[in-house]
């Protein structure tokens, strides 16, 4: 009786802590909106806990775990670099990465 107790309790203890772990990073395009919302994710500042978490919360995710600036050649294969174009003046698109928790 003591060895389906202790199992069950394992079992639920497995499944409560899988549970708690789904978690998923979003990748989306900064695209600069007058707010300065942009600058607060890509530089991991405090003022872009709420759009964060507002993103994490449109997904249905509890809660934005983190968020920080992503360098194009992060993202493998995904991201098209555009041929020709100056980053240095502000032509390269920047990304941000948003890891969601429920």
């Amino acid at each position: 009786m003591k060895l389906i107790s202790a199992f069950v309790a394992c079992a639920a203890l497995l499944a409560a802590s899988s549970a708690s772990a789904d978690s998923r990073v979003f990748i989306i395009a900064n695209q600069p909106d007058g707010y300065g919302i942009d600058q607060c994710l890509a530089k991991s500042e405090r003022c872009g806990a709420h759009a964060a978490l507002a993103y994490c919360q449109s997904r249905e995710f509890a809660q934005a775990v983190s968020y920080r600036r992503v360098d194009p050649d992060e993202i493998t294969g995904a991201v098209p670099k555009t041929a020709g174009v100056s980053c240095r003046r502000g032509g390269c698109d920047e990304y941000v990465a948003i890891t969601c928790q429920r």
